[in-house]
């Protein structure tokens, strides 16, 4: 990899990932949405911001995208819309940015001769978990808009390396996690709402999740970009390891060394048959087919992280549900 187009360069995954390229040395094109403000998202105010290449455009919008791409050999694609209650609202707007979005990546990279292209996955995809740990053979089950439309997206991209040859790997992290996230994630609602109050609202207390910390997320996007082969695959990149949503919020209240009382908040709660009971990670393909090995603990990642959002407490609305 010598020069590298990260699209949603300026999301919580996003921009992390800028860092880490930068630190490996690569030169990096920074895609970040246009506004008319010129905000450039989490990339502002980082260290490595003169270090970098930031163009602004839209993902839906094939000729921002494909001149963005252009000189580049790899692109990690994560624009997305992501928020799984909006998608409730708003289905067409994840049909248009993440298929579309997704299509304009890969058929910009095809017209370009693009070498090494990673979309961006979810383990949403994967639905309540049929069997576990879930490897990548687990069939995939859109229960929410989002789900089937990143679910879509990868099979454009799959479709994309057989029909026209294209090196292209789907990454699919399970739950990250870290400094930066916003607040429609759980983690970061938790550590908030702790900080401003002693009551904690929540939905669903009894799902599991696989929480990786963000920088091992990275870690393993790099490690998957580096690899020979696995085009036209998914590769799972997780813990493999489990904990329900109200343990979570009892560890988090215990290392922030407060008691709070968790009150189940039904707007909170997803509409029947679109709850993920359960996600835990087959990780096994990822540490066969390279060098990547989790690092960092859920109780480490989780201080670093109530560190960084108790110093950022003003970004976020504690009292609202972020959807």
């Amino acid at each position: 990899m010598k020069k590298i187009l990260i699209t949603g360069a300026g999301g919580f995954i996003g921009s992390h990932l800028v860092e880490a390229c930068v630190k490996r040395g690569f030169k990096v094109r920074a895609f970040v949405r246009y506004n008319s403000r010129n905000n450039w998202g989490w990339l502002e105010g980082l260290s490595v911001l003169k270090d970098i290449e930031v163009v602004a455009g839209d993902i839906r919008d094939y000729d921002s995208v494909n001149a963005a791409m252009k000189g580049c050999d790899t692109v990690f694609h994560l624009a997305a819309l992501i928020g799984i209650p909006y998608s409730y609202v708003s289905p067409l707007a994840y049909v248009k940015t993440n298929i579309e979005g997704t299509y304009n990546v890969l058929q910009s990279a095809k017209e370009l001769c693009v070498k090494n292209v990673i979309v961006t996955s979810t383990s949403e995809t994967y639905g309540t978990a049929q069997y576990i740990p879930i490897d990548e053979k687990h069939p995939t089950v859109g229960q929410s808009p989002y789900a089937a439309s990143k679910a879509a997206a990868d099979q454009l991209a799959i479709s994309y390396h057989h029909s026209f040859g294209l090196s292209v790997k789907i990454a699919r992290p399970f739950n990250v996690y870290g400094p930066r996230q916003s607040a429609r994630a759980v983690i970061p609602t938790i550590i908030a709402q702790i900080v401003g109050a002693n009551e904690l609202k929540l939905g669903n207390l009894f799902p599991t999740r696989d929480f990786t910390f963000v920088r091992d997320t990275i870690a393993g996007f790099l490690a998957l970009a580096e690899v020979k082969g696995l085009y036209g695959e998914a590769v799972n990149i997780g813990s493999g390891t489990e904990i329900s949503i109200g343990e979570l919020a009892k560890l988090v209240a215990s290392l922030m060394k407060v008691k709070v009382r968790v009150v189940e908040d039904g707007k909170r709660i997803r509409c029947k048959g679109n709850e993920v009971e359960r996600l835990v990670c087959d990780n096994r393909k990822m540490l066969v087919s390279t060098d990547w090995r989790p690092r960092v603990t859920l109780e480490k990642g989780l201080k670093e992280t109530i560190t960084w959002v108790k110093a950022n407490q003003k970004l976020y609305k504690a009292g609202i549900y972020n959807v």
